[in-house]
């Protein structure tokens, strides 16, 4: 099936998602995107699809755990982005539950990045990617592109900056 064809497919309905935001001073731990329609990099937390049945904050857990090898712990609520979209030439529609949390290994806040590979029963957002640090004064000064849109605000509205250690 060509990625035409999976967006000719997508529901005409929000896709339910969450997503967690590690913080390390002011680096922020996303995963690198590529939209080959736009051609551009950006970048996106870590997370995905909240299963029917299942708590946003499952879905945290289990994401994590299945696209690095991590846990989490210390997740906290911090607000809901509705996000209306085009990537790869595609409409897409995310209601985006947002939480920020710690990693339990340490050494993760030390690694530059980390190869990955999103298992999914949708072939559209299945696939490998590499999640890196960013500096949020990147997304600020607009060196770098961060979504979901809306998500930079919240994050600065929130006031938390954690650090290890």
């Amino acid at each position: 099936m060509t990625g035409s064809d999976r967006r000719a497919m997508r529901p005409r309905h929000p896709r339910p998602i969450a997503i967690c935001v590690f913080r390390d001073n002011d680096r922020i731990f996303v995963a690198e995107g590529y939209d080959s329609w736009k051609k551009e990099t950006f970048y996106h937390p870590l997370g995905g699809a909240i299963s029917f049945g299942k708590h946003s904050r499952e879905c945290i857990v289990r994401e994590i755990r299945e696209e690095i090898g991590a846990e989490v712990k210390d997740l906290a609520y911090v607000g809901t982005i509705e996000t209306i979209f085009t990537c790869d030439a595609g409409p897409g529609h995310e209601i985006v539950v947002v939480y920020e949390g710690k990693f339990i290994d340490p050494s993760l806040y030390g690694v530059e990045s980390l190869r990955s590979r999103e298992e999914t029963d949708d072939e559209e957002f299945a696939g490998e990617f590499v999640a890196v640090w960013k500096s949020l004064d990147e997304f600020r000064e607009r060196k770098a592109i961060l979504y979901p849109e809306g998500l930079l605000d919240l994050l600065s509205n929130t006031g938390t900056h954690r650090s290890v250690g």
